[in-house]
């Protein structure tokens, strides 16, 4: 069986921490996105609200440091836990683009 673990999702850049580095020096933004949508679950239409924490290293975290609060993105990249909790889940953003 093949593992898969891709996230996409679009929402509002409600929370931007300033630039840390990791020993390594690199680069980690993190940030809280807040969705809302409507979604199809059991032949019925659901409303779905939610803020997902994410974070972005690299290339990724400089460009998201100058993001505007408020600012709609879309982004895409993959689910891990946040430290060594085994239930609360981060978003690493592997790349995002301003909607």
């Amino acid at each position: 069986m093949e593992a898969h673990n891709l996230v996409e999702l679009t929402g509002a850049a409600i929370a931007i921490d300033a630039v840390r580095y990791t020993p390594a020096g690199i680069p980690i933004v993190e940030l809280v996105l807040s969705h809302e949508s409507t979604q199809t679950e059991a032949g019925r239409s659901r409303k779905v609200a939610l803020d997902v924490p994410a974070l972005a290293a690299g290339e990724q975290a400089l460009r998201l440091a100058t993001c505007p609060l408020g600012a709609a993105l879309k982004v895409s990249g993959f689910l891990a836990r946040r430290g060594k909790s085994q239930t609360r889940l981060v978003v690493h953003i592997n790349a995002f683009e301003y909607i």
